[in-house]
């Protein structure tokens, strides 16, 4: 659902940025869930390796649709407007200096243009190869052809979709309109996408540990240190550092299923000042999230999921933005 919903409020809280008290608290931020903890104290004493990867997810920029507020899924594939040309293009100043390992997008064209939109900003990674993903899409109807759509609510303004969920007895994030993609599809797709990623990310370290090659992990994480708040000890508690940096680029409502499937399946830890309401809160256009993913290697348990930052918007103070 790609309605343009109200940004969160002062990313900088979500972030944990000028809060000296939370600058304290980083450290610790990393191991609320435990999970990270366990596995690096397990490490040290040789008993598991642990493989790390950053999760960068970012919504597309702003349509002609977002700022009506009318609903967009797969059906209709509107582009960016000249708001979100210039939202994707703050987004791809703000990362320039980011090395990304890895970079998927939904295959629609408001996510296409967004992707472009940041890599051909980007010092590092301007030339790197996209890998197109139909899982990625915004919410969908079951049915797969040329007329697919959110359900009967696709092309109408947010209100009818209210309208209808209140006629139902339902509330509104909730409510599948007739012929739309339920939550628990779209949860079951990020699932399924961030299972085949953490896949292919152990395969990869498993490669590179036989073949060394490209740049070093440690180059990986500082270049994100520059702007995200991992914490001054995250490198030194990892001697491997990452295995991969991974950018995403998708939708409103897929995201927010994901985040949760983050939150709820895999109990993912969260800044001291983000709240899970804020976290189940849809990402403004060309929002930023970044998380740590880790995951035992050869072990059985979930992976470990932290969340660094959420839906941050310091890249558009300088541009337009429409929330």
């Amino acid at each position: 659902m790609a309605a343009e919903p109200a940004g969160l409020p002062g990313w900088r809280k979500s972030c944990g940025r000028g809060d000296p008290a939370v600058q304290e608290r980083r450290g610790s931020v990393r191991d609320s869930g435990g999970g990270l903890a366990v596995a690096v104290a397990s490490r040290a004493s040789g008993r598991v390796k642990m493989t790390r990867f950053a999760l960068t997810v970012v919504r597309h920029g702003e349509t002609r649709f977002n700022k009506q507020k009318i609903l967009q899924g797969q059906g209709v594939d509107e582009p960016l407007s000249e708001t979100g040309f210039k939202q994707a293009a703050a987004a791809g100043v703000f990362l320039h200096n980011v090395r990304f390992s890895h970079a998927f997008s939904s295959d629609l064209t408001r996510t296409k243009q967004t992707m472009h939109g940041i890599l051909e900003k980007s010092k590092f990674c301007k030339d790197m190869t996209v890998k197109y993903d139909s899982r990625l899409r915004e919410r969908a109807p079951l049915s797969v052809g040329p007329l697919q759509k959110y359900g009967v609510a696709e092309g109408k303004a947010l209100s009818e979709l209210r309208a209808m969920a209140k006629a139902a007895g339902e509330e509104c994030p909730v409510f599948t309109p007739p012929g739309g993609e339920t939550l628990d599809e779209v949860k079951m797709r990020g699932k399924d996408f961030f299972e085949f990623l953490c896949q292919l990310i152990l395969k990869e370290a498993g490669q590179r540990e036989q073949f060394p090659r490209g740049a070093p992990s440690n180059c990986l994480e500082s270049s994100l240190a520059e702007i995200f708040p991992l914490g001054e000890s995250c490198g030194s508690e990892f001697n491997s550092g990452l295995a991969a940096s991974v950018l995403v680029v998708s939708h409103g409502a897929y995201m927010r299923s994901l985040f949760g499937y983050f939150l709820t399946d895999l109990k993912c830890s969260l800044p001291a000042t983000l709240s899970k309401s804020e976290l189940m809160s849809v990402s403004p256009n060309t929002g930023l999230s970044l998380f740590i993913v880790g995951f035992e290697e050869g072990g059985e348990a979930k992976p470990t999921v932290q969340c660094v930052c959420m839906n941050l918007q310091d890249h558009l103070n300088g541009a337009t933005a429409t929330h």
